[in-house]
């Protein structure tokens, strides 16, 4: 008999995992027209100055949910250099 307590657990990080799949695609959409924006304008595919920004707004939101900052900012890091990465490819399609 399985139990009713953790399926439901199981059933809500089920939940967040699709949520947060969804977000990321809708996310790297928006960072895709960016990367064709900067190609199209002659801007390099990173911003280091933009990026700090963010991974500093980000860990002070990771304090205030109780959520690791160290954590965050690995997280967010592994996404900034994909977006990074997929800029230099539309840098140089285009």
């Amino acid at each position: 008999m399985a139990d009713e307590i953790l399926s439901r657990y199981r059933e809500s990080i089920d939940n967040i995992d699709a949520a947060l799949i969804f977000m990321l695609a809708e996310r790297f959409k928006v960072t895709k027209a960016v990367g064709e924006h900067k190609a199209a304008t002659g801007l390099p595919p990173a911003d280091p100055g933009r990026e700090q920004v963010q991974i500093d707004r980000l860990r002070a939101l990771a304090k205030s949910a109780n959520l690791d900052p160290d954590f965050s900012e690995k997280f967010l890091r592994f996404i900034i250099d994909e977006v990074i990465h997929h800029h230099r490819r539309a840098g140089a399609d285009g």
